[in-house]
C-alpha cells in the first residue's frame, strides 16, 4: 500500500512539474537602447515618373522598408515630404506602424502640390527630443526636385543641432514622364504647350546637404541599391537610452515539484523488494 502510494505521488508530482508552474513575481528593470532615425519620403508627383521600375516611389518604398527592418532596436519616424509636408509617424520603436504607413504613400496624395524640402525637415527637426544633442539621423528619399528653396538656412538648423542628413537621390538624370494619378491609363504631365514634361534626377542640393550635415548620399537608379554606406554610418553612431521598462515576470517553479517527485520514486524503490517479499511469505 505504501509502495502504490509513493509511486502515484512520484508520477503525480512529475506530471506538475513538466507543467512548469510558476508563483512569485520577479522585477526586472529593461533599457532599451538606439538612435532616433526620421525618414523623410518625398511623395510629389515628380516620384510617379517610372525611369526607375516601377517607380520612383515604389523603389524609395522598399528602401525604406528594407532600412527599417536592417536597423532594429532604434526609433523611427516617418515624415511625408509634399507641398509642407505632414507627419505620418512620430518616433516609435514599432517598425511594424511603419510599414502599414508605406502603404497609405502615393504620389500627389497631400493636398498641396509640389515639393518643399525644407519644410519637410523642419518638421523632421521638430520630432527629435530637445534634450538630445546625439544619436539623431535623418533618411530623406527624394529625386531631388525642390520648388520652395530655403534650403541653405535648413542646413544651418541641421548643423547647429548636430543632425546627421542621409540622403538617398532616387531617378535617372535622363529622367522621365510623370503619369498622373486617378487619369487615364497612360496619361502623362503636360505644359501649358501640351509638351509632355520630363523630371530629372537633381543630385545636387541632395548632395549639399549630406555633405553639409556629415551624412552619406547614394544614388538609387533601381530597388536593388546597395544601403550598407548608410547602415554602417547609422550603425556606427553612439546609441543612447530613450525607454526603459520594468518588466515583471513569474518566477519558475518546477524544480519543486521535480524534486518531490525524485524524493518519492526513491523511497519507492528502497521498500519495493521489502514489500515484494511480504507478499511472497503470505
Amino acid at each position: 500500500m505504501i509502495s502504490l502510494t509513493l509511486l502515484s505521488l512520484a508520477i503525480a508530482a512529475t506530471a506538475l512539474g513538466l507543467a512548469q508552474p510558476r508563483w512569485g513575481e520577479s522585477i526586472e528593470q529593461v533599457e532599451r537602447k538606439g538612435v532616433d532615425i526620421v525618414f523623410v519620403l518625398d511623395s510629389s508627383l515628380s516620384m510617379s515618373a517610372q525611369d526607375v521600375v516601377p517607380s520612383r516611389l515604389y523603389a524609395a518604398q522598399a528602401l525604406m522598408r528594407l532600412l527599417v527592418r536592417q536597423l532594429p532596436g532604434n526609433r523611427v519616424a516617418l515624415v511625408q515630404a509634399e507641398g509642407e509636408g505632414v507627419v505620418m509617424a512620430p518616433l516609435t520603436v514599432d517598425a511594424a506602424v511603419m510599414d502599414l504607413l508605406l502603404d497609405t504613400v502615393g504620389p500627389g496624395t497631400l493636398p498641396r502640390p509640389g515639393t518643399g524640402l525644407a519644410h519637410a525637415l523642419d518638421l523632421a527637426l521638430e520630432l527629435f527630443p530637445e534634450e538630445s544633442e546625439k544619436h539623431r539621423a535623418i533618411v530623406l528619399l527624394s529625386d531631388g526636385e525642390d520648388h520652395e528653396g530655403g534650403m541653405e538656412d535648413e542646413i544651418r538648423q541641421l548643423r547647429q543641432r548636430g543632425i546627421v542628413v542621409h540622403s538617398l537621390g532616387v531617378g535617372t538624370h535622363r529622367g522621365g514622364p510623370m503619369p498622373l494619378p486617378g487619369g487615364q491609363p497612360g496619361e502623362l504631365k503636360r505644359d501649358r504647350e501640351g509638351n509632355v514634361v520630363v523630371t530629372r534626377l537633381e543630385e545636387e542640393q541632395l548632395q549639399q546637404l549630406t555633405d553639409a550635415t556629415g551624412g552619406t548620399y547614394i544614388h538609387v537608379s533601381d530597388a536593388g541599391a546597395d544601403l550598407a554606406p548608410i547602415l554602417s554610418a547609422i550603425d556606427g553612431m553612439e546609441a543612447r537610452s530613450f525607454e526603459g521598462n520594468l518588466l515583471t515576470t513569474l518566477e519558475e517553479r518546477f524544480q519543486w515539484p521535480l524534486a518531490l517527485a525524485a524524493v518519492t520514486l526513491i523511497g519507492f524503490l528502497s521498500i519495493l523488494p521489502i514489500s515484494s517479499r511480504k507478499e511472497h511469505l503470505s
